[in-house]
């Protein structure tokens, strides 16, 4: 019956979107490490105007969950609607197109249908080894600022670099960076995400002029490491308002292989190679995080001030979505790469032309693998063979109607030996389970959302939980499928 109903709304919500003359645009805003710690989900003490109201405007997901939580394969699910197991890209070193030679992308299917698509800052994940971006996936080659990024501005910070740079080849880092923030007394431009601001609005001009429908893909970087960005933004938190989290420790009964070092964050000077950080600097690290998300947003906010001023919203799809989520010392970690709700879960936001949803927040479940069927149904196109998710297309008109069962995420926790780990959220439980690459276990996580919504406790072996784990297992092993709506 649920799946009757559902394909009615469907077919009602398709007569709808067919009353549009002119094919819709789709601006594709992308950002880097961003986790739903926003003013428009309830986080009060972040200043997040811009995205507020885009969010006042659209349709907010309080509940959406990358595939991996780490930028490179949860790009590449989501730009190709495949998940991980599919794609077979599971970290930052390994690239789509020699899985998936004849995949055809998200952008690259606008493309075949007649938009322009362009792609400004980071939208996939940049490499030398995957030069241009994916170029089937573009119109034009795809722009980036480039390397080196201008992260570090201050004296300081270039001393330190240059000391680096001075020492023996064999005693130098892997990598030359100074610490892993910094607030500058500079202009938002001099900035990567500045930068790419002001591309963005150039070639908004342009495709306005020009009058074909447009795919525009504008990557933000921050609030990625290094968190650096004008001390304007830093003086939005006062340095004695900023608090360690509650639980900055790991899980009770936490499997090993859940855990990480913080690898990402040592790369930083000054950050010790191992063991636990100063109070000061991790307190450094929660202020410079949300100093970025405010930079980055004034960023957003004057892309879709031009947006907004060359007449383009009404014919536009907005949204905006984070790769992943991140961890500021919550569950004892930093950065991403868990299976944890803080890595998994991220911000999606969704504005489209006669939304009657607008200024709603929906509940549903949904993946980003969802978004690919979910842009080419809301602009009349065919959904090809390749995808994995669904279209919540649908959830823009009607938010609160009956949804996916459950969503998954894996990561691959590199190591000797490597660990693979496999995690399905339902409306009240996460489930994750660990095995070698031979499939031998190496441990079980499972958090109560709904009395434990830090994830403090793993429970798996409680046996008062046992019918729960049996069953959660059971609906890990069925799979994405079993849990469609």
């Amino acid at each position: 019956m649920l799946r009757f109903l559902l394909t009615l709304s469907a077919a009602a919500f398709s007569l709808s979107i067919s009353s549009f003359a002119a094919p819709l645009n789709v601006l594709f805003i992308a950002v880097d490490d961003l986790r739903p710690e926003l003013g428009c989900y309830g986080a009060k003490h972040i200043q997040s105007p811009n995205i507020d109201k885009l969010a006042a405007s659209g349709l907010l997901f309080e509940r959406a969950y990358c595939q991996v939580a780490v930028c490179n394969p949860s790009r590449n699910s989501l730009l190709s609607g495949c998940r991980p197991d599919t794609t077979g890209v599971f970290d930052n070193q390994h690239f789509l197109r020699p899985n998936m030679p004849d995949v055809v992308t998200l952008p690259q299917h606008f493309k075949n249908n007649g938009y322009t698509t362009l792609s400004l800052g980071k939208i996939f994940h940049h490499s030398e080894r995957e030069p241009g971006d994916d170029p089937q996936s573009w119109s034009e080659p795809a722009w980036y600022h480039g390397e080196p990024y201008k992260h570090w501005l201050t004296k300081e910070s270039l001393d330190y670099v240059k000391k680096l740079k001075a020492l023996p080849k064999n005693k130098q880092p892997k990598q030359l960076r100074a610490a892993p923030f910094e607030a500058a007394n500079e202009p938002d431009d001099v900035y990567p995400d500045g930068q790419t601001a002001v591309k963005a609005i150039k070639t908004l001009q342009r495709l306005k002029t020009d009058g074909k429908p447009f795919f525009l893909g504008v990557g933000f970087v921050k609030p990625h490491l290094p968190f650096t960005c004008p001390q304007k933004y830093w003086d939005f938190y006062p340095a004695d308002t900023i608090k360690l989290p509650v639980n900055y420790y790991p899980p009770k009964n936490v499997p090993e292989p859940a855990l990480h070092n913080w690898y990402e964050l040592r790369s930083y000077g000054t950050v010790p190679p191992k063991g636990g950080i100063p109070d000061e600097m991790a307190l450094n690290l929660i202020r410079g995080y949300r100093a970025c998300v405010s930079f980055m947003d004034a960023q957003v906010g004057r892309v879709l001030d031009e947006l907004d001023r060359l007449g383009l919203r009404e014919n536009t799809i907005i949204i905006l979505w984070g790769d992943h989520g991140y961890h500021l010392g919550e569950n004892g970690i930093f950065t991403k790469m868990t299976n944890f709700e803080l890595g998994t879960h991220a911000p999606l936001i969704v504005c489209r032309p006669q939304q009657k949803s607008a200024g709603r927040r929906s509940r549903a479940l949904v993946e980003f693998v969802d978004i690919y069927p979910t842009l080419a149904e809301l602009c009349g196109l065919s959904l090809p063979k390749q995808l994995e998710g669904t279209s919540f297309a649908p959830l823009t008109d009607k938010p609160d109607q009956p949804w996916k069962e459950a969503v998954f995420s894996q990561y691959l926790r590199t190591g000797k030996p490597p660990y693979m780990g496999r995690s399905i959220r339902t409306d009240r439980w996460r489930y994750t389970e660990w095995h070698d690459l031979k499939q031998q276990p190496a441990g079980i996580e499972l958090y109560d959302e709904m009395n434990d919504p830090h994830e403090n406790t793993n429970i798996a072996s409680d046996p008062a939980h046992a019918e729960t784990v049996k069953q959660l297992a059971e609906q890990l092993k069925a799979g994405w499928k079993a849990a469609l709506p």
